[in-house]
């Protein structure tokens, strides 16, 4: 398991003072990347065996959203590898230990000069340790649609949705499709199914499908292929507050 400690900053709260969901997603991403550039096991080496770490699938589940200046740990660690796939689970615990959210998430092992999946080298597997995955719900990763998907207006990819990849950032996609939320609409679970990479420029068209707790949005080529499909829900219940504060 890899852990670190953090602070909720101004710069990652809502109008509420509380941690953003993209600030979430971004402590997560920053753990495993800490993890593998501390193993020995980040960009640089992936980028000398010509391979890359591809997201497939997001499971998040948030209980409560931290406030700014609350005190807060990350982790994150490997559950298992099969073949050219690799299983995932992040956290988030508040001081004393409870958990704040928690995310199942699977990865894809990618040749970057033919584009083809590959399984993990030995070097690899010898350097990540396995630990049983959190009790939390593991939902299918195919994301059906809603019938009455409404089509909205095209995004271009920029060169600020980009990452070292140089394609567009997992979190990127959420981000776009937290657009399509009404204000005060606080996301309690989040699921994403990534089908392929978009790269700069590309044009993205957004469809929007919703019930009254769930929001499905398509985040698609101009062929209609779909770059993305994410499932955000309120489940019906408000985030629960700090227990010290209610």
């Amino acid at each position: 398991m890899y852990t670190f400690d953090s602070r909720i900053r101004y710069s990652e709260s809502d109008s509420e003072g509380r941690l953003t969901f993209s600030s979430l997603l971004n402590y997560f991403q920053d753990c495993s990347t800490f993890q593998s550039e501390d193993l020995g096991l980040g960009i640089g080496y992936l980028q000398s065996l010509h391979l890359v770490w591809v997201l497939a699938s997001w499971s998040v589940a948030v209980e409560r959203y931290p406030r700014l200046c609350e005190e807060v740990e990350i982790g994150t660690f490997p559950y298992e590898f099969r073949g050219c796939l690799g299983a995932r689970n992040f956290f988030l615990r508040d001081r004393q230990g409870r958990y704040l959210a928690k995310a199942g998430s699977l990865w894809t092992l990618l040749d970057t000069d033919r584009m083809k999946p590959v399984s993990a080298p030995v070097s690899m597997l010898e350097k990540y340790r396995l630990e049983p995955r959190l009790e939390m719900e593991y939902p299918p990763r195919k994301i059906p649609l809603p019938p009455d998907c409404l089509e909205q207006e095209p995004l271009t990819v920029r060169r600020y949705h980009l990452d070292t990849n140089r394609h567009v950032n997992n979190g990127r996609y959420i981000d776009m499709a937290m657009a399509y939320l009404p204000e005060g609409f606080a996301v309690r679970r989040m699921r994403a199914e990534y089908r392929k990479q978009a790269w700069l420029d590309d044009v993205i068209c957004p469809y929007v499908g919703k019930t009254q707790e769930t929001y499905v949005v398509s985040l698609k080529d101009r062929q209609g292929s779909p770059y993305a499909n994410i499932e955000l829900s309120c489940g019906g219940v408000a985030v629960r507050e700090d227990p010290a504060k209610e």
